[in-house]
């Protein structure tokens, strides 16, 4: 068994797919639309037949208060690693990421986080274990 895709509730597609691959640096795998609905994912460059995360629009109550629960509290929506958090930090920061959090060393890592600009924040994370 292996995890093919994970969700993350945004309040614009549109922008969210902007962020997500622009920003990011993550490339689109799917897009189509059935009447209102759309289904919209992204994976990373460096393993485009591997995980995929899913920009689900948050038209669901549900989902919304917990997205804003979580943001208010400062929890991340999604944790994306990395071989260089400062390098990727620098990177993001040029193309307008709009950080919370600068790169930090914490127990075991070196984290950032930023806001998706569709409601949530994104953890950036790099393991001691693969520092150079």
């Amino acid at each position: 068994m292996k995890i093919k895709l994970t969700s993350v509730y945004v309040d614009d597609q549109n922008k969210a797919l902007r962020f997500y691959t622009e920003v990011l640096g993550f490339v689109k795998k799917a897009d189509f639309s059935q009447g209102p609905f759309r289904w919209l994912t992204v994976a990373s460059p460096e393993d485009p037949d591997g995980t995929e995360l899913q920009l689900a629009l948050n038209d669901n109550s549900a989902a919304k208060a917990y997205r804003q629960a979580m943001f208010q509290q400062g929890q991340p929506a999604a944790m994306f690693y990395t071989d260089d958090v400062q390098a990727d930090y620098e990177r993001m920061k040029a193309r307008g990421a709009e950080f919370t959090m600068p790169p930090t060393d914490v127990t075991a890592s070196k984290i950032a986080m930023l806001k998706d600009t569709c409601g949530n924040l994104i953890q950036l994370t790099q393991l001691a274990r693969y520092s150079r």
